[in-house]
């Protein structure tokens, strides 16, 4: 396992980080399941587990805060927050208000009193960024958070982050989490570089595409017992990986390109994707989401492979650089897109 640099933060992370949005009822429910994945992903060198306040409801927060009874020291601890976690009006975003209350959930479901990185899980274009990042500040003085960073943010926004603590002299971010694949290559254009420029480490979600590069799906057939597709069908984590999604075409005809390469490397498509992502020199880390312990050994032997120019070239020529197939795979759908806000009635 590689160790690299989060940003300006002096910690080193493992180049694949454990993420857990499948612990609880979103992927694998059964608490001692989801132990055992944690303890093989330690024995394999993974030092960070990233997960967030919204995944099943707290329960992938409780289970992460069972697994590390004892060892606390040896991770590196990373949630979120800001996504709805009930219905109240002001249970979501980044106000301070919110904020304040959050972070003290999380601290009592993980069982800790500190949390290594605390993430904003999407802009909230409702809150001005500099209240929430004076608040975030506020938090790392009291030593509840080490250190705090964004997830999926566009990279004029992690500009003016930077100019809005350097103006107020308020603590700065340290890292963002985009979504990144090989058939969504959108990052490239300009948020790699803003983070290039700003020194943020880099932690990558979506290495697959939702699980459309396992091989998992196939296109026009009903979507298998159990799946992503099925679970969260009408939400986008769902929609991108729906082989009868009309919209999605264009991305199996892509896929079968690129499986097609990876054979000629000797590869699974699977292995490929997550070899993609970590050669980007941009790239701290890359999340991987396993439901099982086969699951995430199954991931981390990319962790051995380095992929050839010959490769890479072949999958610019198949996804150019910049690219996405489907725009829905950026995580997130700009206000500003909105038609109320594009036309002049």
């Amino acid at each position: 396992m590689e160790y690299r640099l989060l940003g300006r933060t002096g910690l080193k992370i493992s180049s694949y980080t454990l993420g857990t949005g499948n612990f609880g009822e979103w992927g694998n429910a059964n608490t001692e399941d989801c132990i055992r994945i944690v303890d093989a992903a330690l024995e394999k060198g993974v030092n960070i587990i990233d997960t967030a306040d919204v995944y099943s409801a707290g329960r992938s927060e409780e289970i992460v805060g069972e697994a590390l009874k004892g060892r606390r020291e040896q991770i590196i601890l990373a949630t979120k927050v800001g996504n709805p976690m009930g219905k109240g009006l002001h249970e979501r975003g980044n106000s301070r208000l919110w904020i304040r209350r959050a972070v003290e959930n999380s601290l009592r479901r993980l069982q800790t009193d500190y949390i290594d990185l605390y993430q904003l899980h999407r802009p909230d274009l409702n809150t001005d960024l500099e209240e929430t990042l004076d608040v975030l500040t506020d938090l790392v003085r009291e030593g509840k958070i080490r250190y705090f960073g964004s997830s999926t943010f566009q990279a004029w926004q992690l500009a003016e982050a930077q100019r809005i603590s350097d103006r107020r002299n308020l603590l700065r971010f340290s890292s963002e989490q985009p979504p990144y694949s090989i058939i969504n290559r959108a990052i490239e254009l300009d948020v790699l570089e803003a983070a290039r420029k700003y020194e943020l480490g880099i932690l990558i979600w979506s290495p697959m595409s939702g699980g459309l590069l396992s091989g998992r799906y196939t296109q026009g057939e009903k979507a298998p017992e159990g799946s992503r597709a099925q679970k969260f069908q009408g939400h986008f984590m769902g929609k991108i990986v729906d082989p009868t999604r009309e919209e999605n075409k264009v991305k199996f005809e892509v896929i079968k390109q690129l499986q097609t390469i990876a054979n000629d490397a000797g590869l699974t498509l699977g292995h490929m994707a997550m070899a993609f992502t970590q050669a980007h020199p941009g790239v701290t880390s890359t999340i991987i989401g396993p439901r099982t312990v086969e699951q995430l050994e199954d991931s981390l032997q990319a962790a051995t492979i380095s992929l050839t120019s010959d490769v890479l070239d072949a999958i610019d020529a198949i996804v150019p650089p910049g690219i996405t197939l489907d725009d829905l795979e950026r995580g997130w759908t700009p206000d500003w897109l909105d038609v109320t806000r594009r036309r002049r009635f």
